[in-house]
């Protein structure tokens, strides 16, 4: 019969019944198990259990996700300068694999993210096209209080957002821990805005610079039109009303290009290309801006 490695035994019994290759190699697992079990005491993570999206929770009732009109490509199958040719500065694509983020997204769980910052004040804006209302709050009180699904009746003047308004001092340890995309563009240099909103919240149609948006947890639809094509939409309702109500409408040669973005999926989008974007669940997500 073949050994096998019981973790619920003392090392020095397990170690007893085993000879040969197979002693060796539970040893080390049980070694490497031990070091991972100390390195999370120390650190005060936490194995985060599957499919709990961080512990941001998955109660969304927005289940569609549409279809992706947007080019996906592996990073193993594009390189920098065909990145450049065929989209910097043409069109949105999708990567995959272009970074490892696993220890950002640890320490974005929702643990681990209220452990380190829930005393700090955070700055949150209106989700409308032309935000200008700030509140200031800590962080603690959005988790707990402001983080809710919104509703498609909701003006966005009258939506908290959390998003792009970091401190960058108190946040700077956070940030430090994320790996951004690898394909920049010639003469730019990156900038960060991190975010976190409920299900079913969002932005209405802008545009600005270019930039790579990623999810860290949940699922973030996006919908996307080139500059020149800019769409039609009340700058005033949100993104959910949009999809709801007038999208439907759209003949298909209106229609934007759209995609709903996982975790460890990256969206890069050119300069001056009007989107929106609609939270699917609650999600925690950084973009890179590229100026």
């Amino acid at each position: 019969m073949a050994a096998v490695c019981d973790s619920d035994s003392p090392v020095s019994v397990i170690s007893a019944r085993l000879t040969g290759a197979t002693h060796m190699a539970c040893s080390r697992t049980l070694g490497l198990l031990h070091l991972f079990l100390v390195w999370l005491h120390v650190s005060g993570q936490r194995p985060e259990a599957p499919g709990d999206n961080g512990g941001w929770g998955l109660d969304s009732s927005l289940h569609d996700e549409g279809h992706c009109s947007v080019d996906v490509r592996d990073v193993n199958s594009i390189t920098h300068a065909e990145f450049i040719r065929e989209y910097a500065y043409t069109k949105p694509v999708i990567l995959r694999g272009l970074s490892d983020n696993t220890r950002f997204r640890l320490l974005c769980t929702k643990a681990n993210l209220l452990r380190k910052y829930s005393a700090k004040t955070v700055r949150l804006s209106t989700a409308n096209t032309h935000s200008y209302r700030k509140v200031d709050v800590q962080f603690e009180e959005f988790v707990k209080f402001l983080l809710n699904p919104q509703s498609e009746d909701t003006l966005g003047s009258d939506t908290l957002y959390f998003f792009g308004d970091n401190n960058f001092t108190e946040w700077h340890s956070l940030f430090e821990e994320y790996t951004s995309p690898s394909y920049h563009l010639p003469y730019t240099s990156p900038a960060y805005s991190f975010g976190i909103a409920g299900p079913g919240t969002g932005v209405p149609f802008h545009w600005h610079g270019p930039g790579y948006s990623e999810v860290i947890y949940g699922r973030k639809r996006w919908f996307l039109y080139p500059p020149e094509e800019a769409p039609e939409f009340h700058p005033n309702q949100t993104t959910l009303y949009w999809v709801t109500h007038s999208y439907p409408t759209l003949e298909l040669w209106n229609r934007p290009l759209e995609c709903t973005i996982r975790p460890g999926e990256v969206l890069y989008f050119p300069d001056r290309w009007w989107h929106a974007t609609l939270n699917l669940d609650t999600s925690v997500f950084i973009s890179t801006f590229l100026g």
